[in-house]
């Protein structure tokens, strides 16, 4: 049974969006802007975000696009392809989180193999489609019909966020509908 999405069931992690991948990702201006207003919509709505970043060494720090949006949220290094490292787990179960939003690339590498884990573990999974990428378009689909074949909901930004807000007279309703026009 699926447990709605409130914002103190649900978290999101922003994966590796980085400035050495980024540049060669698909359609990667718009992924980032995407990923801009899907994360400010979460702050606004208060949903717990978290950021990975896959071997900074190599690959840099985020994008600043986005590291302006998530200077303040807790940023964890990796080099396993999966987001849900130790850190990022403890924090899922220490704050009984049920649902978690995943947004990030590359959508069949570490989106597929974060996606997997928190299925494994029981987690319900939501990748808005705009909010990830790969660096070739086939890639993104496949990894999408991947994620989606182990039991997690392909959505879209709109979606999550309004399943978040569930009323118009939500508090964050007229901020996100800004964000969304």
């Amino acid at each position: 049974i699926m447990s709605k999405l409130t914002a103190q069931n649900t978290l999101a992690i922003v994966v590796d969006i980085q400035q050495r991948l980024t540049p060669v990702l698909h359609e990667a201006e718009n992924f980032v802007n995407q990923n801009k207003k899907m994360i400010a919509g979460l702050k606004a709505l208060g949903v717990q975000i978290i950021v990975t970043e896959q071997y900074p060494k190599g690959l840099g720090a985020t994008v600043p696009e986005i590291h302006e949006l998530v200077a303040d949220v807790p940023t964890f290094e990796k080099t396993q392809f999966s987001a849900l490292i130790e850190p990022v787990s403890e924090i899922l179960f220490a704050q009984n989180i049920e649902n978690v939003i995943l947004l990030g690339c590359e959508t069949h590498v570490c989106m597929l193999q974060t996606a997997l884990d928190l299925r494994e573990k029981n987690f319900q999974v939501y990748v808005p489609q705009e909010c990830v990428t790969s660096r070739a378009l086939a890639n993104k689909n496949n990894g999408l019909a991947q994620i989606q074949a182990a039991g997690s909901i392909i959505s879209n930004i709109e979606s999550v966020l309004f399943q978040l807000l569930g009323d118009a007279k939500h508090e964050a309703f007229k901020t996100i509908s800004k964000l969304i026009q």
